[in-house]
C-alpha cells in the first residue's frame, strides 16, 4: 500500500482538504498507515499534478479541498483489484524474539512482558478511539470499523501469545 492510494480510497468518500485528510489518518489509518502532515502534502501536490485528483475549492490561508478525478477512481480500483497486497514479511518484533536466546531467560521474558504490555496499550487505544469516532453508515465507517477489528484481535492475538512464548522460556 502507499500513502497515494490511502488518500485516493479516502476521498472516494467525499472531498476533503489536507488538513481533513490528515485528521482523518490520525482517527483511522494511524494503525495502518501511518503518515506526516508534510507527506500527504507532499502526495496531495503530487497526486493533483498526476490529475488523479483536482482542487475544487480554495479557502483562507491557501486551503484547499481536493476530490477525486474519475482518473483517480479508476486508479484506485485498479490497486485494489489488479495489484496484489505486499506481504509484508519483515518484523522487528518477531526478528528480536528469534535471539532471544543471547539473553538471560530473566531478560527474554522481561522482553516478552513488555510486549504483552505493548499490545494491550494498542488494545485500549484502539477501544479508546473506536469509542470517540463518530460512525456513520457510509463506506470509510463501514469498513473503518472492520480494519478496527482487525487491530483489536491483533493486538489481543500478539498479547496472548507474548505470555504463552514468556511461559515457554525456562
Amino acid at each position: 500500500m502507499s500513502l497515494r492510494h490511502a488518500l485516493l480510497g479516502l476521498l472516494s468518500e467525499r472531498p476533503a482538504s489536507g488538513y481533513d485528510l490528515l485528521k482523518l489518518f490520525e482517527t483511522s489509518l494511524a494503525n495502518v498507515w501511518p503518515a506526516t502532515q508534510s507527506q500527504i502534502y507532499t502526495e496531495l501536490t503530487k497526486l493533483a499534478g498526476a490529475g488523479l485528483i483536482t482542487v475544487t475549492a480554495e479557502g483562507p490561508r491557501g486551503r484547499k479541498e481536493y476530490a477525486l478525478t474519475e482518473q483517480g477512481m479508476a486508479e484506485l480500483r485498479h490497486w485494489l483489484t489488479e495489484t496484489a497486497p505486499q506481504r509484508n514479511t519483515r518484523s522487528d518484533i518477531l526478528l528480536r524474539v528469534f535471539f532471544l536466546g543471547v539473553l538471560t531467560p530473566g531478560q527474554a521474558r522481561a522482553y516478552l512482558t513488555e510486549l504483552v504490555e505493548m499490545s494491550a496499550q494498542g488494545e485500549e487505544s484502539l477501544r479508546r478511539l473506536a469509542e470517540s469516532v463518530d460512525w456513520d453508515d457510509d463506506n470509510l465507517s463501514t469498513y473503518g470499523r472492520i480494519v478496527l477489528e482487525y487491530g483489536l484481535r491483533f493486538n489481543a492475538m500478539r498479547r496472548d501469545w507474548a505470555e504463552w512464548a514468556a511461559g515457554q522460556i525456562t
